[in-house]
C-alpha cells in the first residue's frame, strides 16, 4: 500500500508519515525545506520538495510522481493566518498568504494527482469545522474560516470529477496540539491521525464528497 502526504514537514502531516510507515506502507511526503526532507527520509519515507503557493513548484509535482499509484492521499498543507474576528479586515498580504495556501494550493495540487490514483484510491483534504457555515456560532479567525469554506468547495467539485475513480472527502482533524492548534487543544497529533487513518480506511463510495469529523461523524457544510 502507498500513501502520499502533501505537507509533511511537521505536526499532523509528519505524524501521518510516521504512522503509515509504522504499518509498513510505502510513503511519499512533500516538504518545504531541507531539514524536513532529511527527517522524512529518516522515517523511511520518500520526500520531495513542494511549495503549494508556487505555481512553478506545483507544476513539477506530476512528473515527480510519474509512474506511481497511491492508495491514500492526504492534503495537509495549510496556515491559520491572523487571529482576528469578524469586522477586522485582514491586510492584503495576510489575505494573499492564507488564500494562496489553503485554497489555491489544493486547486493546483489535487488536479496534478489525478493520474497517480490507485484503483479504489481515497483522498482526504484536511479542512476544519471552522469552515462549516451551517453550524457556525463563532467568528474568530474569520479569514481562516473563509479559506476553509472555499477549500471545502474545491474538494466538493473534485469529488464530482473523480467520482468512480477516487473517494474524496474533507476532514476535520479535531482541535489538535500543534503550532496552529496551540498547546491547549484536546487531541495529540497521534490521536488525531489515528482517528483519521481509521476514517480514511473505512471510506466507501457513498462517502464521496462528504465533510467528516475525525471520528467519522458528518459535518454540515
Amino acid at each position: 500500500m502507498r500513501a502520499l502526504i502533501i505537507g509533511a514537514s511537521r505536526g499532523i502531516g509528519r505524524e501521518f508519515v510516521r504512522q503509515y510507515r509504522a504499518d509498513g506502507w510505502a510513503v511519499t511526503g512533500t516538504v518545504r525545506d531541507e531539514s524536513a526532507l532529511a527527517a522524512l527520509r529518516e522515517l523511511g519515507a520518500s520526500a520531495i520538495m513542494l511549495d503549494v503557493t508556487s505555481a512553478e513548484s506545483a507544476s513539477r509535482l506530476a512528473w515527480q510522481l510519474d509512474g506511481q499509484a497511491f492508495d491514500a492521499i492526504v492534503h495537509v498543507s495549510g496556515v491559520y493566518g491572523p487571529r482576528t474576528i469578524a469586522l477586522e479586515p485582514p491586510t492584503d498580504a495576510e489575505f494573499a498568504q492564507v488564500m494562496a495556501t489553503n485554497v489555491l494550493g489544493p486547486m493546483r495540487v489535487l488536479p496534478a494527482l489525478a493520474d497517480v490514483l490507485a484503483p479504489g484510491a481515497k483522498l482526504a483534504l484536511l479542512s476544519s469545522r471552522m469552515g462549516a457555515i451551517g453550524p457556525r456560532t463563532g467568528h474568530q479567525g474569520w479569514l481562516y474560516r473563509a479559506s476553509k469554506s472555499a477549500a471545502n468547495s474545491v474538494l466538493k467539485d473534485i469529488s464530482q470529477v473523480l467520482a468512480g475513480r477516487c473517494i474524496c472527502v474533507s476532514v476535520h482533524p479535531g482541535w489538535v496540539r500543534t503550532d496552529m492548534g496551540t498547546g491547549q487543544a484536546d487531541l495529540s497529533p497521534q490521536e488525531s491521525v489515528a482517528d483519521l487513518r481509521r476514517l480514511i480506511a473505512g471510506l466507501t463510495p457513498a462517502d464521496n464528497g462528504r465533510f467528516l469529523d475525525h471520528d467519522g461523524s458528518p459535518i454540515d457544510w
